[in-house]
């Protein structure tokens, strides 16, 4: 077996330090290069998205070549919101809700091609999947012996935003996003 050809790399000049896997020889997170192989600089954090987001706005309002930004998230947390209790009837109902509507999509394939009554096909497919959805809800609650009594949702979120661009133009960004906290501060 040989290792994959990656333009840019050298398995010769790698010293032997990281053995090259399927993919190449990886990188560690401070050799990360944008995808035209130049170094990325941080031009700017920012506490949330949206106003990274602004930042990339800006540049892009100032003819700057944003193709040669990025938007990185660091400092990433999971977080998960309970909504509530989780009881075995709120199961088979979240159960009879998704079966119904595997039940109206089985309902509509069979009364395309039906020659019954059109809507009596799709209303008793809808029916018998809320039906079946329910039993296989409350029985996949019941299975778990009460180990998660809560229904909950989960989302990942950064602790601050990194605006990153191309060495070769970060002066110039870093000089546009002054201009923009110049603006937004109301001095002159």
């Amino acid at each position: 077996m040989t290792t994959p050809n990656i333009p840019g790399s050298n398995p010769s000049s790698s010293g032997g330090a990281v053995p090259p896997g399927p993919a190449g020889v990886p990188t560690l997170p401070a050799q990360t290069q944008a995808a035209g192989g130049a170094p990325t600089v941080v031009v700017g954090t920012f506490p949330d998205y949206a106003q990274a987001q602004k930042a990339v706005d800006t540049l892009s309002d100032n003819k700057f070549p944003v193709e040669r930004t990025a938007i990185i998230g660091t400092d990433l947390r999971l977080v998960e919101n309970v909504l509530g209790r989780l009881t075995t009837a709120r199961a088979a109902l979240a159960g009879a809700a998704s079966g119904a509507w595997f039940g109206l999509f089985i309902g509509l394939l069979f009364g395309l091609f039906s020659t019954s009554s059109w809507f009596g096909v799709i209303l008793a497919g809808l029916l018998i999947g809320a039906a079946w959805g329910a039993v296989f809800g409350a029985i996949a609650h019941a299975a778990t012996g009460g180990r998660r009594d809560f229904a909950s949702r989960s989302s990942i979120q950064a602790g601050q935003y990194a605006v990153v661009t191309d060495a070769e133009v970060a002066d110039q960004a870093r000089s546009l996003l002054v201009q923009l906290n110049w603006q937004a501060s109301g001095a002159q």
